[in-house]
């Protein structure tokens, strides 16, 4: 699926182009069809519609007491549709909320992607290395 980091710039209007090598598997498995949202740690998620359709779902059936995270999730996200030149347009409102300028990192994450900042990207993944590999993964050999 989706995997690797790709440095984008954004143009005037906000807009992304994605790129070639992910833009062929979103048209075939969306149609250019996506959704962006908000994730908690700093970025912008994009899922391709039908794989956030059913996230959206999943979220959608939280108890109350995830209201709020239903809010953040749900309550920020934006159907995009990449147009003829493989291009997005990424919300002011979601911009602002991430930080994000005219530099960006689209980073695969398998079914979905993250957007980041390029320096809240660098910053994240310090304090993850700083952190230290987490139990779960002592089994685990690179």
């Amino acid at each position: 699926m989706f995997q690797g980091a790709s440095a984008i710039t954004l143009d005037a209007k906000g807009r992304m182009s994605i790129p070639a090598k992910h833009r062929d598997a979103l048209t075939i498995q969306c149609e250019g069809r996506l959704t962006l949202t908000k994730h908690p740690d700093g970025c912008l998620l994009m899922y391709p519609r039908p794989v956030w359709e059913a996230k959206r779902d999943q979220i959608a059936s939280w108890p109350m007491s995830a209201r709020g995270w239903q809010r953040i999730l749900l309550g920020n996200a934006s159907d995009v549709e990449m147009d003829a030149t493989g291009r997005i347009l990424v919300a002011p409102e979601l911009r602002a909320a991430v930080g994000l300028g005219r530099e960006v990192i689209l980073s695969g994450m398998l079914t979905h992607f993250e957007i980041w900042d390029p320096a809240k990207r660098a910053e994240n993944e310090q304090a993850t290395i700083d952190v230290g590999m987490p139990d779960t993964l002592s089994d685990f050999s690179f």
